[in-house]
């Protein structure tokens, strides 16, 4: 997929959804996989958060949420993703960045042959 490819596909899957789109489901930084984390926190002020998340082959993300956030691929791969305008598959290239000012609400599992991760810079929200 082309970067505008992609682009358009992570700005259809930055949809507005209430505070109740997300009760009960885990923060990005907190979902895992079959029980295994796949996101690290790796730095945490009062303002920010930022996390890396890491996908092996076959390894995917619990329906989860992502508050607003700016994202850069560290390693591209491809992906599967559900949300709730169905179902896509997308590969993401190395150094790919997108950001989203909305919540969004979706699963992904790596269906591509190589680890795929990406670093999630975010405002804290209390």
């Amino acid at each position: 997929m082309s970067f505008w490819g992609c682009a358009w596909l992570l700005l259809v899957l930055s949809f507005a959804l209430s505070a109740d789109d997300t009760q009960g489901l885990p923060h990005a930084f907190e979902a895992g996989w079959k029980g295994q984390q796949t996101c690290t926190l790796l730095y945490e002020t009062d303002e920010v958060r930022v996390g890396r998340c890491s996908f092996p082959p076959g390894v995917g993300h619990e329906k989860h949420y992502h508050n607003p956030h700016f994202g850069y691929v560290l390693e591209g791969g491809t992906m599967w993703m559900k949300d709730q305008s169905g179902e896509s598959e997308a590969t993401f290239e190395t150094g790919l960045s997108w950001s989203s000012d909305k919540v969004r609400v979706h699963e992904a599992v790596n269906i591509g042959d190589t680890t795929a991760s990406y670093l999630i810079v975010e405002p804290r929200v209390e």
